[in-house]
């Protein structure tokens, strides 16, 4: 049932905001901070005076924690209620978009996997600032010895805790240790308004994440450019990484892989991406999520294609992804001298299996594992994940 203020109404299932008839554009992380404001308005202000301040021919208020309020206040100014109501909002406790109605998690989504720990779990979400000052989202949840997960094309740290693509993951490895992890520059909770996207801002980020955390030493898990990063981390500082898990991933960027077919597709995509990853109707999003995921029931497909569009801004999509198909460290991996995993599905449609490979034997003493799947992202339901699981736990205890 939607929620009704004044001459507005708030449709959360079908992600709509109308004034009367009329359907109101709004950004998907803007629309999610007003869901948040709107539950928790006993807590923060009254209904009238929120859409008194937050309204004002758009939605502008925004975390006090994210550089996300600096776009809110180019947009109003910086005189009248509206700042107030900021100020305000931040006195009574008013935290930032990520925040979650837990009690309307499903059970089911909110246990952990059988383990160790009996009780839900619940993950805490702080901020930390990088070297060049974006503001940099990271969450940790569980307990045990540390599990870092280095950021992936796309991540969100509520949306992903919540989602059948990645919280059966995220869940059976907080399962038995502490898992961090993070979103990188540009998405996810972290500053979407930055300067810098490039793959050393990307390994400075992980960097100034682990130093907020106080990590000496820890297990290292990269998934898909997630591995790239992971790579220059451990080369950097091999002191602290006690061993590194390496999935879906790959040390050449598509631009570097000398194939003309390749980087023709990579330039269509990008095109797709700013063209049409804003909008509401899925068809763009879709082709990423057949790529990802080919294997998705149709639940699991919604999913992924809302997250995309929830995750990030088209163009900063696009940024990343520039980033991200120009990183090569080859040039690195014979320097890795922990000890390493490498796992691969071999229909991955996203990074082929041969760069796994090539990734693997470039690793002096790495193990590979070929797993039998045809998603990037293995889901829940398949037995690859089993296999997964049971390598990634196999290795950490050795």
């Amino acid at each position: 049932m939607p929620f009704r203020f004044k001459d507005h109404a708030l449709d959360v299932d079908r992600r709509e905001l109308r004034r009367g008839s009329e359907l109101i554009a709004v950004e998907p992380q803007v629309f999610d901070l007003l869901v948040y404001l709107i539950r928790n308005r006993d807590r923060v202000v009254s209904k009238d005076d929120l859409m008194e301040g937050v309204w004002g021919g758009r939605i502008v208020s925004e975390s006090t924690l994210t550089s996300r309020i600096n776009a809110a206040r180019r947009a109003i100014g910086d005189s009248g209620a509206e700042q107030a109501l900021l100020k305000t909002i931040a006195r009574k406790g008013f935290r930032f978009v990520g925040d979650v109605d837990h009690d309307a998690v499903p059970a089911a989504a909110a246990t952990a996997p059988s383990g160790p720990q009996t009780q839900p779990l619940r993950q805490d979400i702080k901020f930390c600032t990088a070297s060049d000052g974006v503001r940099i989202a990271y969450a940790t949840v569980g307990s045990g010895p540390p599990l870092f997960k280095t950021a992936n094309w796309l991540n969100h740290l509520e949306y992903d805790w919540q989602s059948p693509i990645w919280s059966h993951l995220l869940r059976a490895l907080a399962s038995r240790r502490q898992l961090i992890r993070y979103d990188e520059r540009g998405n996810g909770l972290s500053d979407w308004d930055v300067g810098d996207i490039s793959f050393d801002a990307f390994v400075r980020d992980l960097e100034s994440v682990v130093e907020a955390n106080g990590l000496q030493k820890f297990a290292l898990l990269g998934i898909s450019q997630g591995c790239a990063v992971s790579i220059a981390y451990a080369v950097r500082h091999p002191e602290r990484v006690s061993h590194l898990i390496l999935y879906g991933g790959y040390a050449r960027g598509r631009r570097r892989r000398g194939q003309p077919a390749t980087i023709e597709q990579t330039e269509a995509l990008l095109t797709l991406m700013r063209q049409g990853w804003g909008q509401e109707n899925p068809a763009f999003r879709q082709i990423f999520t057949s790529m990802f995921i080919p294997e998705a029931t149709a639940e699991q497909a919604t999913w992924f294609n809302d997250l995309q569009r929830m995750t990030t801004s088209p163009e900063n999509a696009a940024r990343i992804r520039e980033a991200l198909d120009d990183l090569d460290v080859s040039g690195l991996l014979g320097d890795v001298r922990v000890p390493t995993l490498v796992l691969h599905c071999r229909e991955d449609a996203v990074q082929p299996f041969e760069e796994g490979r090539r990734m693997a034997a470039g690793i002096p003493g790495s193990r590979f594992v070929a797993l039998d799947s045809r998603n990037h992202m293995i889901l829940e339901h398949e037995p690859a994940r089993t296999r997964l699981l049971e390598e990634i736990t196999r290795f950490l205890e050795t």
